[in-house]
């Protein structure tokens, strides 16, 4: 069975009630169960994780590299700052998603570099929670046709 890892950054762990007006009300548990439903008709086993912390989302990247065929990963701030990450990603030789909630592009000028993105196979931005479903029905395909 094909395995998406599903990783969120720092604060994604307040989805609901930070910044509701760019986030969205739903919760970081809301939208893990959406994706629970989703892989479940994709045919695919899913983990789905969150931290506050660099170096754990460092060490899930390097488990992945025996533990995952797709990553799809929510960076939040860290995906304009960490070299850490992009080294991780690097490392990893399936399918990337980079993934983020609100359009990066309309927002604050910090924003609009990613150091995922030199890594990530795609990117979905502005879509909120339902960013999610596309990034896992994207990966689903991509490994569908890397068969």
């Amino acid at each position: 069975m094909r395995r998406i890892l599903i990783l969120n950054g720092p604060n994604l762990n307040l989805l609901g009630l930070r910044e509701p007006e760019i986030y969205g009300r739903e919760t970081l548990a809301d939208i893990e169960a959406r994706c629970r439903d989703r892989a479940e008709r994709l045919g695919v086993a899913l983990d789905f994780r969150q931290s506050n912390h660099e170096g754990t989302l460092v060490d899930w990247l390097h488990e992945a590299r025996d533990g995952a065929d797709a990553v799809i990963l929510n960076a939040g701030a860290y995906t304009h700052t960490s070299v850490a990450i992009l080294d991780a990603l690097r490392a990893f030789e399936g399918f990337v998603v980079e993934l983020h909630l609100s359009n990066i592009h309309r927002r604050e000028a910090f924003r609009h570099r990613s150091y995922v993105a030199l890594r990530a196979d795609g990117v979905i931005a502005g879509f909120g929670w339902r960013g999610y479903l596309h990034a896992m029905e994207a990966a689903a395909e991509a490994l569908e046709a890397r068969r």
